[in-house]
Formats: structure tokens, sequence, C-alpha cells
């Protein structure tokens, strides 16, 4: 299991996986739409770039329904780490089909039919999905939750697939470049499989939130060696008498870690 780690106080988490669940349905309820549409206007039009586009937003409505599934439990990060993979196996899924695609239609030079829904379809995801990634990635990193933070990459990168669908279907519709719609695609397989990768699905989890634990820097050298007496925690008195004496290190942490530092050391991700 990953636990979260958040400095959130237990009625602000509360609040964030509220948020969490509600940017999620809208996320699904609005991808739902948009993959409807894609899909429908890149068949009309032979556009593989479009197609793309449709089914990313397939993904990021699988993305949502994660998030969805993970809060349902009691204990929503007992969910994480699968909620992440199933993330990450969704952007190599589509990255993998763009990419056959896609160079299929480089092969056979097929040449796609201008969009304007899909022109129409690019304008508006450009205008709505920034601020619904912003908003996800705010509150995923709040609530030090990596499934939420990689729902809100995905809105991030329908953003980015926005605009360079718009540059496909443009210079299609207008130059008549048939390539420039399947290179758009290539480049949308290209952000999805990196994307993927940087979900976290592949590599240990680096909490950006969380108070976590730093080595402490070690003891400085003596230049001269103590005597026995001065270096044994007791001290001795007159008459066997002996009283705790504090050890010159008694303020450095024995094993070795110092609490309260912000951020890791051992993140292998940096």
């Amino acid at each position: 299991m990953t636990a979260w780690t958040t400095l959130a106080t237990p009625e602000r988490r509360a609040t964030l996986m509220r948020r969490a669940q509600l940017l999620a349905a809208a996320s699904v309820a609005y991808n739902s739409a948009e993959a409807v549409i894609a899909i429908t206007a890149g068949n009309i039009a032979g556009s593989s770039a479009l197609v793309g586009f449709g089914l990313d937003s397939i993904v990021e409505v699988s993305s949502g329904l994660v998030i969805l599934w993970q809060f349902r439990h009691p204990m929503p990060e007992s969910r994480e780490r699968t909620s992440q993979r199933l993330i990450a196996i969704s952007f190599f899924a589509l990255a993998a089909y763009l990419t056959v695609e896609a160079g299929h239609a480089l092969i056979t030079g097929a040449q796609p039919d201008s969009s304007p829904i899909g022109i129409g379809l690019a304008l508006a995801s450009l205008a709505v999905m920034p601020f619904l990634s912003l908003w996800q990635r705010r509150t995923g990193k709040e609530l030090g939750s990596g499934a939420v933070e990689g729902d809100g990459t995905q809105t991030r990168l329908c953003t980015y697939l926005s605009a360079v669908l718009l540059f496909g279907l443009v210079l299609n519709a207008t130059l008549g470049w048939f390539w420039a719609d399947p290179v758009a695609a290539l480049i949308i397989a290209a952000v999805a499989a990196r994307e993927g990768w940087q979900t976290g699905t592949f590599r240990s989890p680096c909490p950006r939130t969380a108070l976590q634990t730093t080595a402490a820097p070690p003891l400085p050298p003596t230049s001269t060696r103590m005597s026995p007496i001065r270096q044994h925690p007791l001290r001795w008195h007159s008459r066997g008498a002996r009283t705790a004496r504090e050890p010159p290190h008694a303020h450095h942490d024995p094993g070795g870690v110092r609490r309260g530092t912000a951020g890791s050391a051992n993140c292998d991700d940096r």
C-alpha cells in the first residue's frame, strides 16, 4: 500500500477528497462527449489524428473512473498504486494504437478530408482543459496522491493534444498537407508514452508535500583522544557515587535521521 503523505488537517483532507471526486466526475462527463464527437468526426473525415484524440478522451474517461473507484474505498490510499498502474497502462495503449495508425497513414498516403467539427472541438478543449487540469494537479499535490496528479496530467496532455490536433487539421484543410494529420498523431503518441512513464508506475514515488527523514550530518572528527573516563557517559565522584552526564553527542539522532525536513534524499526519480 502506498501511503499518502500530506500536511493537510483531517478536515482539509476530507475537503480535498470530495474535490478530487467532483473533478474526476466533471472530467468523465466532458471527455465522454468529446470522445463520441471526435471519433465520429474522425471516421467521417478519415483523420487518424482526430480519431486518436477521441481515443485519448476515452483514456481520460477511464482515468477519471479509476479515481472515482479509488475514492469509494474507506482508505483510498490503499488503492493508490493500482490506480497509478491503470492510468499508466492506458497511456501506453493509446501510444501504441496511434503509432500503428499514423504509420499506416503515412505509408499508404491516405489523405483525410477537412473537418470543421474537429477544429471546433479542438478549440473548445483548449478553452476548458487548462483550468480543469490546474485544479486536478493542485488537489492531487496537496492531498499527496500521485493518482490524482496523474489524472490532472492526463487532462493537461489533452490540452497539448488539442493544440497539436488543431495545427494538423488546419494545415490539412488550408494547404492540403495530408501528412500533417498522421504526424500530429505521432506527436500525440510520443507525448502519451512519456506521460505514461512519468505517471509514476515504474518509479518509486517521491511525495513533495511529506515530512520525510533525511540523513543527519556526521559528527566532526575529534583531533585529540579523550580519556576512558571522559568518554564514558557516567562521571564518577568520590566514594563510588556516580551521576549521569550528558554525552557530547546527546543531540545527535542515533538513528542517523532528523525528522521534520521537507523533501527526500532517496527518490530515484530525481
